[in-house]
């Protein structure tokens, strides 16, 4: 029989009677941790550490969700679990064992994590008397991980005011946060506190659980993406309730970023957002004009003679995991390069690894930016990364199977990208092979390309997150 425990650490203390197993690990869709081993002869214990860590990053937490218990014996042969542990709490987690079944949950009191428990902190923070603190509120992608335009604006802000107070949203405390930031996690009370006592909020995406603005406080809502596919009001089929929800969301903004006009023309009028939008670039493609990919090639374990093709296909309305339309290993042998596999910040939570020999899942990777920089091809359906990756010059390749599908029944689009895709458009694995191995697309792209950067790069010139910083400063936003 095998008896376990919850240790500081926090960790997982397995121990039983008989030969030490050959492996004792804990396995879920993006981490596992193995654990250590000793004992010999009559008894055995493992210690298995409920954090990990990742391209090259610090150990923290283990993500949320559910895991496999493993125990295999000194014959090979796998173990069951019998034993049982109620939730625990851990610190920098929460945990329950039924048997082979291991939960992982956030660092949250289960008094709070309830209906009844937000509802209490909403009141308790969301109309508090007190006076606002002079401090930033970061969160990008509902706290899946501290990226994009908000990152960027996070390591200005942290450069020309070293002493300012700067909290990040996240979902659990496996979500790596810049240094000096500090980390809140959602639904707790430190995070209903932060949120409503921060001067200025930075986020990329729509504020969840009631977010009434405070007198004084400023919303920067810098989007994510410029927009290919249609958008909240501008959507075919859209519900009153949820034309309502649109509106709402927008008056809680006090600006709006936009990469380039034409992405501040179509976010204001599908949020119909009446005050001012920032158009200065995005500042999370600086670092696509200022950076160098070697480091992170480093960080995958990729040569820097290897070529590289990113696959970056966005989420479907019908779906929660990555689709799966590519065979990918026969892509990685076709085009001779490592693939990188990233799906959309949505098939995060939902969704699991993809593995092969030269087939590496960055999906949980914290900033796409960096893989754009390491990589030497995009290959995208109708992700807005195709306006970003533009920035670097490098070549890119649409695979687009369900094309009448997407655009005809799931979204729908605000101009044909057949007749200005700044790559050949593809719709077999087959065709997509032969436009990688096409000497001379770069050349007969060339025309498209320049036309698309003149219309949606203009302002990604390096220095976007310096523009963005210097209004928030002179507009008197935060004290420094």
């Amino acid at each position: 029989m095998i008896r376990a425990r919850f240790g500081d650490g926090p960790v997982l203390e397995l121990s039983g009677v008989g030969a030490r197993p050959r492996e004792v690990s804990v396995l879920g869709s993006r981490a596992r941790a193995g654990g250590r081993l000793t004992g010999r002869g009559t008894t055995w214990r493992a210690v298995v550490p409920l954090r990990a860590a990742r391209w090259g990053g610090p150990e923290l937490a283990l993500p949320t969700g559910e895991y496999e218990l493993r125990v295999i014996g000194a014959d090979g042969e796998r173990i069951p679990g019998e034993a049982s542990i109620p939730v625990t709490q851990l610190g920098v987690l929460r945990a329950q064992l039924e048997g082979d079944r291991l939960v992982i949950g956030p660092p949250v009191d289960p008094a709070y994590d309830s209906g009844e428990g937000q509802d209490a902190l909403e009141r308790r923070y969301a109309t508090r008397p007190q006076g606002l603190e002079n401090a930033v509120f970061f969160e990008s992608f509902y706290g899946r991980n501290a990226s994009c335009n908000p990152l960027a604006i996070d390591r200005e802000l942290s450069r020309r005011a070293p002493g300012l107070v700067r909290y990040w949203s996240v979902v659990n405390l496996s979500v790596p946060v810049p240094e000096g930031a500090v980390p809140v996690v959602e639904g707790s009370p430190e995070w209903w506190r932060a949120r409503g006592a921060a001067r200025l909020l930075v986020v990329n995406d729509w504020l969840r659980r009631r977010f009434s603005r405070r007198p004084g406080q400023i919303v920067l809502q810098t989007w994510h993406g410029t927009p290919l596919k249609r958008l909240a009001l501008h959507r075919t089929g859209f519900h009153p309730r949820r034309a309502i929800a649109v509106v709402r969301e927008s008056r809680r903004w006090n600006i709006l970023l936009a990469q380039n006009p034409y992405g501040g023309d179509i976010l204001r009028t599908a949020y119909a957002f009446r005050r001012p939008v920032w158009v200065e670039g995005y500042p999370r493609n600086d670092v696509l004009v200022t950076g160098d990919g070697a480091d992170v090639r480093k960080e995958l374990g990729i040569r820097p003679d290897e070529r590289v093709v990113l696959y970056a296909p966005t989420w479907r309305d019908d779906r929660d995991q990555m689709v799966d339309f590519l065979d990918l290993d026969r892509l990685a042998d076709s085009s001779g390069a490592v693939v990188l596999v990233r799906g959309h910040s949505r098939t995060l939570l939902p969704g699991s690894d993809a593995h092969g020999a030269r087939v590496r899942d960055v999906t949980a990777y914290p900033d796409i930016s960096r893989l754009l920089l390491a990589s030497d091809a995009l290959v995208t359906d109708y992700s807005s990364v195709m306006f970003d990756y533009t920035v670097t010059g490098k070549p890119i390749y649409f695979f687009t199977p369900d094309l009448d599908h997407y655009r005809g029944e799931l979204r729908g689009f605000y101009f044909d990208l057949a007749a200005h895709a700044p790559g050949p458009m593809t719709s077999t694995q087959g065709e997509l092979e032969a436009a990688l191995a096409d000497e001379g697309m770069r050349e007969r792209y060339a025309d498209r390309y320049s036309a698309w950067h003149s219309r949606f790069n203009a302002r990604d010139d390096g220095h976007a997150a310096e523009r963005v910083v210097a209004r928030i400063l002179d507009q008197g936003f935060l004290d420094v």
